[in-house]
């Protein structure tokens, strides 16, 4: 078993006791809540006559459903409208902080989470979604919970877990030009397949992840969960605390200093033992682009599409059999040979500020192509500040794209933002999973947003290292 890793320290600094089923009673630090599964959670806590143990600790946003041409309220779906008031009256309810959009600060859930200085090294955080791990990579265990877990954490401040294993990810040297962390989380996925991580939790390390940016951490530790890991983490360092320093709810003063040598003692030991190693090296990875029905169907932009009878697992022949069947692709196909319809900047993988810098580089002076329905959604009302304050909302709207509000938008397409019929995305997100968009036809590409502002240009995919001649390293 795995010890003196970050996992183990944080786990056991939280173990509240051991339950009769041999799972964990574990105290959860951060409560994050938005509008799709918290209504059922506060209807079973109002049932029992229960109230939130901790409100201070639980945190509020709406994102899966808000439309993002316009926060005008009420919204035109009455269902969505329905979950909209409902998240209003039971934080009012429950003194929960709310961040709506008169508050400036709405948006993504784990994207509102790390700006304002919420997520923090050494915490347990659980919320509502399966993404939450994105938040390990200020150093924190993240767990995605469902509506049950969600009751049980405001009515009791813990969850009751299985203890996890531990597999270190080494990434050493330095990436290619073009190369993306969205990138690494892709060939990270493809290498271990969609359930490699089952049972474990991922810890993120070498070279490639001790020179990445805050963002870029965020983006690997996202897509953890689409590995099959319970979540995924990278040791807390300098540059996570100057990201951190400053932000609105980050300690601060004498309380700063304090904090930021109590985290350095989260990050694992060098003798750390885990229950599992595995290294690659950055020269290994180049531009990615998933082909089929899971995030691990992918390849490189210069691999042909595998052929299914190559495939030794009948598991992943059926599997990509299937990918083909739907996708309308061909074994043997070059990904730039596949045109795209639809093009998507967003989503909790790829919705921060340098997802859209490194997206509008790519498309300074350039063209939507005319057959390319092309849009970008800010991660936060505060990331939509931002890049317009920095006038890349100009350079968007310029080239073709359109500027949209904050929100979720088309990576699950519980609002407006969905595909049509057998449309083909090239999409910043997460998930290529069936229906995942919108369209029970709809087929998904997930990509890097640079390389997805490339394919928005050609209209179809492309390789993101023949519009940066810089060789300058990209975001997301």
């Amino acid at each position: 078993m795995a010890e003196r890793t970050l996992y183990n320290k944080i786990w056991e600094n939280n173990r509240v006791a051991e339950l009769p089923t041999g799972q964990t009673q574990l105290f959860i630090g951060l409560h994050m809540i938005h509008e799709v599964t918290s209504p059922q959670a506060f209807d079973m806590l109002r049932e029992r006559g229960l109230k939130v143990a901790y409100p201070q600790r639980t945190f509020a946003t709406m994102d899966h459903i808000v439309p993002t041409h316009s926060h005008q309220r009420p919204f035109a779906d009455g269902q969505a409208e329905s979950m909209m008031q409902a998240i209003e009256n039971n934080t009012k309810d429950y003194s929960i902080q709310f961040f709506n959009f008169q508050s400036g600060k709405q948006g993504v859930v784990h994207v509102v989470g790390p700006e304002l200085g919420l997520t923090r090294p050494g915490m347990t955080i659980a919320c509502g979604d399966s993404h939450t791990s994105t938040h390990g990579a200020f150093g924190a265990l993240a767990f995605g919970i469902g509506t049950s877990q969600v009751r049980d954490v405001l009515a009791s401040q813990c969850l009751a877990m299985d203890e996890l294993k531990v597999r270190r990810i080494e990434i050493h040297g330095k990436l290619g030009t073009g190369v993306t962390p969205k990138d690494v989380a892709l060939f990270i996925i493809n290498r271990l397949g969609v359930k490699g991580g089952i049972g474990f939790v991922y810890e993120y390390a070498g070279e490639v992840f001790d020179s990445m940016s805050m963002e870029g951490r965020m983006t690997v530790c996202n897509m953890s969960i689409e590995g099959g890991a319970r979540a995924g983490y990278v040791n807390p360092d300098e540059t996570t605390f100057a990201y951190l320093k400053g932000r609105e709810y980050a300690p601060r003063g004498a309380d700063w200093d304090k904090a930021v040598e109590n985290w350095k003692e989260y990050a694992s030991d060098q003798d750390a033992v885990y229950d599992e190693v595995v290294r690659f090296h950055a020269s290994e990875i180049e531009p990615m682009v998933t082909w089929g029905v899971t995030p691990g169907q992918s390849v490189g932009i210069h691999q042909n599409l595998p052929e299914p009878s190559a495939m030794t697992n009948d598991g992943e022949r059926r599997s990509a059999e299937l990918a083909y069947s739907h996708m309308k692709l061909s074994p043997g196909q070059k990904p730039s040979e596949i045109a795209i319809d639809v093009a998507f900047i967003g989503s909790c993988t790829n919705g921060r500020i340098e997802d859209l810098r490194a997206a509008a580089e790519v498309l300074k002076g350039r063209k939507v192509d005319p057959a390319v329905h092309a849009f970008v959604v800010p991660g936060s009302m505060q990331v939509r500040k931002q890049a317009m304050d920095e006038g890349l909302d100009k350079i968007f709207t310029a080239a073709g794209f359109e500027w949209r509000e904050a929100g979720c938008s088309m990576c699950l397409a519980m609002n407006p933002d969905q595909l049509k019929g057998d449309q083909i995305s090239a999409s910043s997100s997460n998930r290529n999973f069936i229906g995942r968009q919108g369209s029970a036809t709809g087929r998904t590409l997930l990509m890097s947003p640079a390389m997805v502002a490339a394919a928005a240009c050609n209209g179809r995919v492309s390789d993101i290292r023949d519009f940066n001649p810089m060789g300058e390293a990209l975001a997301g």
